[in-house]
């Protein structure tokens, strides 16, 4: 029985959405954000030269992507945008490939992998002001009295990586932790795991999450970090997500019904508040993401499910606008693609995607409203183009379908004529 590994490449955007007009970072619109082109169009122009995040060999020039572009990449790029540069053109294509258009009412992790899995977010998310402070006072209150704190720090818009070198000290000094938002739907805590203990602060967030459920944040996230000071702070893979329910019967569910084994790699099992996964595998890092993935790849039982999601492009890059760092990430992703084909038996298929932008050369730390490529591959698929999904839950149709799962997402059906 055929399996599915479905990947996403969190905020690996390709151009604009339709209603892009409609978000913005810091005011301006998201209007011409394109998170792989702008990418691209700085490697060609020698701006990331010497990149080199994950121990390869410096690179220069040209984006080198040889094989996600042999999945046509470079050409989902331009069904999106109408451009496709040079370095991202394939002479051959193996596999099929689409733009996608979301249509959830955010622009935020859990709406696109909500979306990713048949069903959509139609409802809107509650959000916090840009004003400091940003919380409000009967929340940060009750949070206070309930877990035993002093006070919190922060209480603002702000990056996680730069908030806690602007506040991390003052933390540990006065045990109070550093809260904080961005324009997504959230409630972060950021705290060190030696000062002020790990335990503590899981404990803290699901105060938290009780006091924003009446609110409607779709995340309480914990932050935790270590180091002496500003300049050795550094976020673990301890991050823990206290998601809301899938406002839905998805994918992951529909699968596990069935008996089927749903097996999440990194935060797919937070973001989906641990519902409708049958095996979690939770590590930080590209390295150790693509190291499970593959691990998974090669043990899973025919008919299964493997979901994972590759952070490191949005959170290590695309947040801190660090376009050179992106490119080395993309670089590295594909220089391991090739083992993850190795792994993809027969009747197998690979589908990679993403669930919204983050356009390191755009203004702001926020997420950008993007299209996403959608790259399928399979020995026994018929390459070419698909054209533009309309909805991202065209990719839950495909995982149904390939899996021969009793479940239509909530959407449109469509024949994919490229089904061997």
């Amino acid at each position: 029985m055929a399996r599915v590994i479905l990947g996403v490449l969190d905020s690996v955007g390709i151009g604009g959405a339709p209603d892009a007009e409609r978000y913005d970072n810091d005011g301006t619109p998201d209007t011409g954000s394109n998170t792989l082109l702008h990418i691209a169009l700085a490697c060609e122009r020698g701006e990331c030269d010497g990149r080199a995040e994950y121990g390869q060999s410096p690179s220069h020039g040209p984006l080198h992507l040889p094989g996600l572009k042999r999945l046509g990449l470079g050409e989902a790029l331009r069904l999106a945008s109408g451009e496709c540069p040079r370095s991202l053109e394939a002479p051959t294509l193996l596999g099929q490939y689409a733009s996608a258009i979301e249509t959830s009412n955010g622009k935020d992790t859990p709406s696109g992998h909500y979306e990713i899995c048949g069903v959509p977010v139609d409802f809107d998310w509650g959000y916090f002001p840009k004003t400091i402070p940003t919380f409000p006072g009967d929340l940060i209150q009750q949070l206070v009295e309930r877990c035993g704190l002093t006070g919190v720090l922060g209480n603002k818009h702000s990056s996680g990586t730069v908030i806690i070198q602007e506040l991390g000290e003052a933390h540990m000094q006065s045990g109070m932790p550093i809260v904080y938002t961005s324009a997504d739907s959230v409630f972060q805590i950021a705290a060190h795991e030696g000062s002020f203990g790990l335990d503590r602060l899981y404990q803290v967030c699901e105060v938290a999450r009780e006091l924003c459920d009446p609110l409607n944040i779709g995340r309480v996230i914990a932050r935790p970090f270590v180091g002496d000071d500003a300049q050795s702070f550094e976020r673990t893979a301890n991050r823990k997500d206290y998601a809301v329910p899938p406002p839905g019967f998805n994918l992951l569910d529909a699968a596990k019904v069935e008996g089927r084994e749903v097996i999440a790699v990194g935060k797919i099992g937070d973001i989906f508040a641990h519902r409708g996964t049958t095996q979690e595998i939770k590590v930080g890092g590209l390295k150790k993401l693509m190291d499970e993935t593959l691990n998974a790849a090669r043990e899973a039982k025919d008919g299964s499910l493997i979901f994972a999601n590759f952070v490191d492009f949005d959170s290590k890059f695309g947040h801190r606008r660090d376009v050179a760092g992106y490119a080395s990430a993309l670089e590295y992703f594909d220089s391991r693609l090739g083992e993850l084909i190795a792994c993809l038996r027969d009747d197998d298929l690979l589908i990679l995607t993403a669930d919204h932008g983050n356009d390191p050369s755009w203004v702001g730390t926020d997420h950008t409203r993007e299209q996403v490529p959608v790259l399928i591959y399979g020995r026994n698929q018929k390459p070419g183009s698909l054209g533009t999904f309309d909805s991202l839950t065209l990719i839950a149709q495909r995982v149904a379908t390939h899996l021969r799962l009793q479940w239509r997402p909530l959407c449109d059906q469509v024949d994919f004529a490229c089904d061997a």
